[in-house]
């Protein structure tokens, strides 16, 4: 199932903002990737599971706060509760930024924050939605972790800027030009661990090796978007936030879209494949028993229809060719059937309780009245009790009990 990324830009989202996208088939490689207007975006009818936005990373900013005891990730006054720990580390008021929290678990401690200009962040969402690209997932370029130091050359030369992320980070997520200046900070090019991972951009990654004296492992920025979608995060939250049903789905999404594609995962793919084979096997073995099974009760009931009655020649429907075959004989040989009245009063005589005798009696093919005998709703269901392996039911009629033949004995 392919993702569409989309790079949104620092531009207002109108008619005329260029969206940077990548496609990517399984979430690893890089399938494809350009540059269009929102209704140039790769359409979500051909074969698109997925549209996530990526924040860039100066529209973001990032804040550590400490949450108070008792309010959880789905606490009602969580949003206000950030907006009175932030209010005075925020330029613009509270009500104009996008807040969004860490996913859980939180371990206790400080917990970030991302921030970003709501009616931008809005702006963008509806102009994506209005052009058919709804989008599912809202991720940031760079986020906080406590993995080693990297640091991440990107832009164009002489303009190039240098995003530090990982631990020793104070604010999270670190970025400026790439000038000594910004090295000067505490991140001079001698102080670099010869294990500090230090990604960069083609364009500017002799720059970069350069001024920070360590090796650059180089990255495309289509790389980069990509990986952007193995954070955590999701910045869709509060009032951007769809349903709690569209949020779920979106969860359990990510959740198969990870199974189905991520490295970690593979022993535990063959494992079900592997598992989903044997039982299809054996459903398939089963069934053909079974349907074995079928074929020789069918056959036996043909060969004693056959056997019994050899002037039956071809069988279409054994049941009701015996059934036939035994009425003839019967009419041949003058014998009672069960839709006789001597049969039936034979078994209304075993069946009636002692003493219960009728003033008259009217009889049709199959079905016998007897006139004047009335029972209580626990006689009448002992009689049918004992009838009812004959073949017959009974039922009460006014004053009189009706008894007919059900089924053959």
């Amino acid at each position: 199932m392919t993702t569409l990324i989309i790079h949104l830009p620092l531009s207002a989202g109108n008619a005329s903002a260029r969206y940077d996208y990548v496609l990517t088939p399984e979430g690893q490689t890089v399938a494809a990737h350009a540059a269009a207007p929102a209704t140039g975006l790769p359409d979500a009818s051909r074969g698109i599971g997925e549209t996530v936005a990526v924040v860039p990373v100066d529209a973001l900013s990032w804040h550590a706060v400490a949450l108070p005891k008792g309010i959880g990730a789905n606490a009602p006054r969580l949003r206000t509760v950030l907006q009175s720990l932030l209010e005075d580390r925020l330029l613009d008021e509270t009500e104009e930024l996008h807040l969004a929290i860490a996913p859980p678990p939180w371990t206790g401690g400080a917990v970030w924050v991302a921030v970003c200009n709501k009616a931008w962040l809005r702006q963008h969402l509806q102009a994506l939605e209005a052009a058919g690209r709804p989008v599912t997932r809202i991720v940031p370029e760079f986020a906080p972790h406590n993995a080693p130091l990297r640091l991440q050359v990107l832009g164009e030369p002489g303009q190039a800027q240098l995003v530090l992320t990982g631990q020793g980070i104070d604010g999270g997520v670190v970025r400026g030009p790439m000038t000594a200046g910004m090295l000067a900070l505490g991140w001079g090019r001698n102080d670099l661990p010869a294990s500090t991972e230090v990604l960069a951009e083609p364009a500017v990654a002799a720059q970069a090796e350069q001024l920070l004296q360590h090796k650059a492992v180089l990255q495309q920025r289509a790389q980069r978007l990509v990986l952007a979608l193995q954070t955590p995060w999701d910045l869709a939250q509060f009032d951007l936030a769809s349903t709690g049903r569209t949020r779920l789905f979106k969860r359990l999404a990510t959740i198969l879209r990870d199974f189905l594609q991520a490295p970690r995962w593979r022993a535990a793919r063959w494992g079900t494949g592997l598992l989903l084979f044997a039982h299809l096997a054996g459903l398939n073995a089963w069934a053909w028993k079974e349907e074995a099974a079928l074929r020789a009760q069918r056959s036996a009931i043909q060969g004693t229809l056959t056997q019994t009655f050899p002037a039956v020649r071809v069988v279409v429907d054994a049941p009701v060719q015996m059934a036939r075959e035994v009425a003839a004989l019967r009419q041949a040989t003058g014998a009672p059937s069960g839709k006789d009245l001597e049969a039936m009063l034979a078994a209304l005589g075993a069946a009636l309780p002692a003493g219960k005798a009728a003033s008259g009696l009217e009889f049709s093919a199959g079905e016998t009245q007897l006139k004047d005998i009335q029972l209580d709703a626990e006689a009448l269901s002992s009689l049918n009790a004992r009838l009812r392996p004959l073949g017959y039911s009974a039922r009460q009629d006014g004053n009189s009990l009706v008894t007919r033949q059900e089924t053959t004995p």
